[in-house]
């Protein structure tokens, strides 16, 4: 696998390097370290090409120390004076890689990534997975990782979390949401008139729609589990109702997980619009990093 890597010297770009790191394999991945110089430029306009150049070269051996040596040692670095967002695709492209990485917070040109125009150029831009890192990658132990499933993302996702290498102590597990109108709990103001007849077979439909759709649920996430790296098949798959953005938030948040991997779909924005995206609220509330992986229409 070939992992990109955008880094401005920051404390959480470098925290994004270390998380990326974990998931390499030494002896199989590659790594690129991008650097845009674009706003050191901005904001020193008098600083000389050398200093500029320097400034680069600190930045790239402080993350190439954040790499495993064998990997570090054959990491390359790659620079142009595009825009942040600009510069990562066009560089991701050229180096031909296969997952980009971001931080979800730094300075300069990737200030305020992950809420800013420039996480979603990348995310939505890219044709390849993004992984967004919000936080410290896990110390003395495998990183917790949640995949979400939706069928239409589902094979994408799964070809994504097998190309990864996961290691030991990697903790995996997966979650659907049932999201139909029809799924979830009975409503309150239904139960109430249970006793008018056409309401009690309204009831009664609807009831048997829920309990129909989570048992197949629950069949479709055993199968997804089993299409996943061993670390993801040893937990009970997790099925949820309601907002998926919202039961997903809510599973990291109750069980401390280090990384989401789900699906972006569909890529095209007037789709986004119509049928909100999941993606984006993951992004924006989960504290957890995020593994976004788009799928082509």
């Amino acid at each position: 696998m070939r992992v990109l890597i955008a880094v401005d010297g920051s404390t959480m770009s470098l925290d994004a390097v270390r998380f990326a790191a974990g998931l390499l394999d030494p002896a199989a991945d590659l790594a690129a370290l991008f650097y845009s110089p674009r706003d050191l430029e901005q904001r020193v306009p008098h600083a000389s090409r050398s200093i500029i150049g320097g400034a680069a070269a600190a930045v790239f051996d402080d993350a190439r120390a954040c790499l495993p040596p064998a990997i570090a040692e054959r990491a390359e670095f790659v620079q142009n004076d595009a825009p942040a967002a600009v510069g990562i695709l066009a560089a991701a492209t050229t180096w031909q890689a296969d997952l980009v990485v971001v931080g979800a917070r730094g300075h300069g040109g990737l200030q305020s990534l992950l809420l800013g125009s420039v996480s979603r150029a990348v995310v939505h831009g890219a044709h390849l997975p993004v992984m967004v890192a919000r936080s410290s990658p896990p110390r003395g132990r495998g990183p917790s990782v949640l995949a979400c499933h939706h069928p239409a993302s589902a094979a994408s996702v799964a070809k994504a979390v097998g190309h990864v290498h996961w290691p030991a102590g990697t903790v995996g597990s997966v979650i659907g949401v049932a999201e139909s109108l029809l799924a979830g709990p009975l409503p309150a103001w239904l139960e109430k008139r249970v006793r008018d007849p056409d309401t009690a077979a309204v009831a009664k439909a609807w009831q048997q729609e829920h309990d129909a759709e989570v048992t197949a649920l629950e069949g479709v996430l055993a199968a997804f589990a089993a299409t996943l790296p061993p670390a993801f098949r040893g937990t009970k798959p997790v099925v949820a109702q309601g907002n998926p953005g919202d039961r997903i938030v809510e599973r990291v948040k109750a069980d401390g997980i280090d990384l989401v991997v789900l699906g972006r779909t569909p890529t095209d924005p007037l789709s986004r619009w119509l049928l909100g995206s999941t993606s984006e609220a993951v992004l924006s509330q989960s504290p957890a990093s995020v593994l976004i992986v788009p799928v082509e229409k």
